[in-house]
């Protein structure tokens, strides 16, 4: 418990510290934490990285995750980079001649759009007009719903929410986490009213919380289906990238995506 205390604390000032910093600062490190993401992923999976469709699997991976490229060089559009992916993956079925299988370059695409397009909405909130409000915003909001469901759950927690997926995890824990998502999210609005309006405030609570706590459980079930504990060892006590920021990879696509953090 010390090791996982001093590891949060350590690991969440650094990314506060670069958080604050913003421009290139936060984005290589969202960048760096992309690679490593997709990395647990591939070794969840079984795939050796050094062969050629992993590999452009992570330069994927860390062109959607970049918000733009130093030296004013044009980035492609999301699009391009996922089709351009796509064809490459699949052409790489037929000049293996099947060695490189449709199921491993099917589960390489999903886990560069995963990883790579959660990361990739970080780095484009941070880069909004008061970028550092909407990503406190949204951490926060997340982090309330998830301290919300445990300590909710510890407490008052009987009815098991998806036993055979996270048999700790309770329908009062889940009530619990999102009525706390949606007061953090209120009291940002009380001291930022010009910014972000009490209704968009609970939405965004309300939103992280069930896509957040959704997103726990997508990685919750890959795991056991894999068989693993955790998906690396980045941060001891934790686990890795994946264990870590599951719900972060959903939740900040999903806000931008409906429309809560446009503008």
């Amino acid at each position: 418990m010390g090791q996982r205390i001093i590891t949060g604390i350590v690991a969440g000032a650094a990314f506060i510290g670069l958080l604050v910093a913003g421009g290139w600062y936060y984005a290589c490190l969202l960048f760096l934490l992309a690679l490593i993401g997709y990395w647990e992923f591939v070794r969840l999976n079984g795939q050796p990285w050094k062969r050629l469709d992993v590999l452009v699997g992570f330069a994927a991976t860390g062109l959607i995750a970049l918000p733009k490229l130093p030296f004013d060089w044009e980035l492609p559009s999301f699009t391009a980079i996922v089709w351009i992916l796509m064809f490459v993956l699949l052409s790489g079925t037929v000049f293996s001649k099947n060695r490189i299988q449709l199921e491993h370059v099917g589960v390489l695409f999903l886990g560069a759009v995963y990883v790579g397009a959660g990361f990739h909405y970080m780095a484009v909130t941070r880069e909004l007009e008061h970028g550092i409000f909407w990503s406190a915003l949204t951490f926060a909001c997340i982090w309330a719903s998830d301290a919300g469901a445990y300590f909710v759950g510890k407490a008052i927690g009987r009815t098991k929410l998806w036993p055979s997926i996270s048999p700790n995890k309770t329908i009062e824990g889940a009530l619990g986490g999102l009525v706390i998502a949606v007061i953090v999210g209120l009291i940002f609005a009380f001291f930022e009213p010009e910014w972000v309006g009490y209704g968009r405030a609970a939405l965004i609570g309300l939103t992280a919380a069930v896509a957040g706590q959704l997103g726990d459980l997508v990685q919750s079930a890959y795991k056991r289906f894999r068989g693993v504990k955790d998906s690396g060892r980045l941060l001891p006590g934790h686990g890795g990238v994946l264990d870590r920021m599951d719900s972060w990879l959903i939740v900040f696509p999903f806000v931008h995506l409906i429309g809560l953090l446009a503008g």
